[in-house]
């Protein structure tokens, strides 16, 4: 005998979260139940999933509509990030991502580091362009130059 199930969690060979599906009863019993793996697909359950889903999709596009706006203000910026340089344009020391937020910081816009996608540091005098991603599958590309500070 088979029964409906609505799955939280992506289960290997079933189906992924919200997925509705047809499992036989002691499989839904003895194993997908007892782990939280899905919940029972009676009309209560499929209501809330759905409001739930519903919900989940405002969110979303509220982050994506804030994330928009903050790509419009950080692509604006064009940042200039002062270093010690030696000869031939090579950095004591380097800028990284640390340095980035902080100068995002000091021009009004507050990005957290980790969303700073910096490959290596730099350790090099010139024009730069790195990605940020800021949620809501939302990527700005942040383009600063880093001059030879003034001593």
């Amino acid at each position: 005998m088979n029964v409906q199930v609505i799955l939280n969690e992506e289960v290997h060979n079933l189906g992924s979260p919200g997925d509705v599906v047809k499992v036989r009863a002691g499989y839904a019993r003895n194993y997908l139940l007892p782990r939280k793996l899905a919940v029972e697909a009676n009309p209560k359950n499929l209501r809330a999933f759905e409001h739930a889903k519903a919900v989940a999709m405002r969110k979303r596009e509220a982050l994506k509509r804030a994330s928009l706006g903050v790509k419009e203000r950080v692509e604006a910026l064009r940042l200039e990030i002062a270093a010690r340089a030696g000869e031939e344009g090579k950095l004591f020391g380097s800028v990284t991502n640390i340095d980035l937020e902080r100068a995002l910081r000091e021009k009004g816009v507050d990005i957290e580091r980790r969303r700073i996608q910096l490959a290596e540091p730099i350790k090099q005098l010139g024009e730069y362009s790195v990605a940020i991603k800021l949620g809501g599958e939302v990527e700005a590309a942040l383009k600063f130059v880093v001059v030879a500070a003034g001593e």
